[in-house]
């Protein structure tokens, strides 16, 4: 009874955003259950201390909690325990952005859901696809299984599910270019987590808000919300979105002419990224501070960042990021055939962007996105 009761503190207080409290809670918790040998009681802990390092963008100690939970589960068959540790880790790894190995996870746990009829773990795992898909590249195939999770969150009444999904819809709905719809749902999901007094999820549909205001080139609406997300997730300790919202101020003063608020944000940014080794963060940092290279004249460096940029975007398989990447380069090719006597040549390696802005990548992808030159106000 004394470690269901300290359990059930622990969960309220993640519940609440307060993570530090929480952990401690439950390494306390996790101990007591070591010392009797109680195998579900342990894994439990290891999952819940996961989910509490990835949120804060402990990575390397979230995958040691997970592994450890998936290892101890397999040990003595606890078939959706393990499922629930792979979702985690497929969590901490889609957050680095390695969506292949993160989807390969989560398909394994919704098989096992589906498989146990177990709902709530069907929509979590569909949650997590879409996120996955996101980063992939995969907007349209995100959105509808945002959609598919939001409507099995609703009959179940998971109102915290429900608002999630809602964001991630909301997210997706931005990079498509549906900047109006994506105002509407962090809208939406805004007053659901109001309701239901989740500071997380306040903080995160504050952040979109901003961003889908920024879209809609309303940048004091945008600093405003921007704002009130940035005060939630210091007092949270999460790094890991903070790092984003900072990434979206800086898209805003750079599209205000501000650039020397917009480089401070950009490199704020750039270094939390760095610490949680987000290469999608790290690849948004670029484009953000090598334009700002290109609109100060120090072109030599912003045509480095945006190579760099668009080989990553490649190499991890980012199709949106190697649009963007590719069509600013294009621009640059066109506009600005040398710098300091190196030509910039489209060669193979920027195939198949051409002197000619090519906006056909983002219609192969199903984005109703513009480029019209520089600053890009990029969603």
């Amino acid at each position: 009874m004394e470690i269901e009761r300290l359990i059930e503190h622990a969960e309220k207080l993640k519940e609440k955003s307060l993570y530090f409290q929480s952990s401690k809670l439950f390494k306390k918790a996790f101990e007591k259950y070591k010392k009797i040998s109680h195998v579900e009681g342990m894994i439990q802990c290891m999952i819940s201390l996961g989910d509490i390092y990835r949120m804060i963008g402990k990575y390397g100690l979230a995958l040691e909690s997970y592994s450890g939970a998936i290892d101890l589960a397999k040990k003595y068959k606890k078939k959706t325990w393990v499922s629930d540790a792979k979702i985690g880790l497929g969590l901490s790894l889609r957050a680095q952005g390695k969506w292949r190995e993160s989807l390969k996870l989560i398909y394994e746990s919704k098989k096992t859901y589906i498989k146990q009829g177990d709902k709530e773990g069907s929509a979590f795992s569909l949650w997590a696809e879409a996120g996955a898909l996101r980063i992939k590249g995969d907007i349209k195939g995100a959105i509808r299984t945002f959609k598919k999770s939001f409507h099995i969150f609703k009959m179940l009444k998971n109102r915290q599910g429900m608002g999630y999904c809602l964001c991630g819809i909301g997210g997706s709905s931005r990079i498509a270019g549906l900047f109006r719809n994506s105002l509407t749902y962090y809208t939406a999901a805004n007053k659901l987590f109001s309701k239901i007094k989740d500071v997380f999820g306040l903080a995160y549909s504050y952040c979109g808000i901003g961003n889908a205001f920024r879209m809609l080139n309303d940048y004091k609406k945008a600093i405003f919300y921007f704002s009130k997300a940035t005060r939630l997730y210091q007092k949270i300790g999460d790094i890991v979105s903070y790092s984003y919202t900072l990434w979206g101020l800086g898209s805003t003063y750079k599209m205000m002419g501000d650039y020397k608020k917009a480089q401070d944000n950009f490199i704020k940014a750039l270094l939390l990224f760095k610490k949680t080794n987000d290469q999608r963060g790290i690849i948004y940092c670029k484009f953000g501070i090598g334009e700002l290279n290109i609109l100060q004249n120090k072109k030599k460096n912003a045509i480095r960042l945006l190579r760099e940029a668009f080989h990553e975007s490649m190499k991890n398989g980012y199709d949106v990021e190697k649009c963007h990447a590719g069509l600013i380069l294009s621009y640059i090719y066109k506009n600005i055939p040398f710098i300091k006597g190196v030509q910039i040549m489209v060669n193979k390696e920027l195939m198949p962007f051409s002197e000619k802005i090519d906006i056909r990548c983002y219609k192969r992808l199903g984005l109703k996105l513009k480029f019209q030159g520089l600053p890009f106000n990029m969603p």
